[in-house]
């Protein structure tokens, strides 16, 4: 092995190091002064490094041991210093899991419950272009906003989609890919695009295909 190739070799761990170091160090947890821009920032939760766009922290809450994951988009609005007509916007529970890459986008109001996972790449927004003018571009049309809630317990695959006006119930799985709208119950699988329901459970009968009756 040449000393050019080593010195390559070390130079790229020493690489890998830094950055595992860096990383590290910049990830915000409950007593970093960061921290206190959010509206609420639980006991043993973390922001991991490196962080996404992050900007009006003080209306968005996080839970108790919740694990924001690297690259994690959290806004609420649409710049750091407008004034929102709720507090907080965008609230996520205790003992979550955010994947990483993913982006939950606040207007009105995104709840997130406790002990939530998601894949990396999973998008929430709680608002949406209207498309009211056939002739106008359809991002300089009018936003409307509408609630999402998403229940506790609840898994949301990779790279899921949750529109404006979304309600999931208790302990729902949402399959990689999925593009969700709409109002669901407790205890069922959703896919497809539009996403609908897969399977339920019923107490009486166990797992079931396709939604409750």
């Amino acid at each position: 092995m040449t000393l050019r190739i080593q010195f390559r070799q070390y130079l790229g761990a020493c690489i890998r190091a830094w950055r595992r170091y860096a990383n590290e160090v910049a990830t915000v947890g409950t007593g970093d002064p960061y921290a206190k821009r959010f509206h609420h920032f639980g006991e043993r939760a973390a922001l991991m490094a490196p962080q996404g766009v992050l900007y009006n922290e003080r209306y968005v809450s996080i839970g108790d041991e919740t694990l924001i994951g690297p690259n994690v988009c959290l806004t609420a609005g649409i710049s750091g210093d407008q004034e929102m007509l709720s507090c907080p916007v965008v609230s996520i529970g205790r003992k979550c899991i955010i994947g990483r890459g993913s982006h939950i986008i606040g207007h009105w109001s995104i709840e997130l419950g406790d002990e939530i996972q998601t894949g990396p790449y999973v998008y929430i927004t709680d608002q949406n272009h209207t498309y009211d003018d056939p002739d106008a571009p359809i991002g300089w049309q009018k936003p409307e906003e509408a609630a999402v809630r998403i229940g506790s317990g609840s898994w949301l695959g990779a790279n899921v989609v949750i529109l404006p006006g979304t309600v999931l119930g208790r302990n729902t799985v949402v399959a990689a890919g999925a593009v969700v709208r709409g109002t669901f119950p407790d205890h069922v699988v959703l896919g497809g695009v539009p996403a609908k329901v897969l399977r339920h459970y019923s107490e009486l009968d166990g797992w079931q295909a396709g939604p409750p009756r």
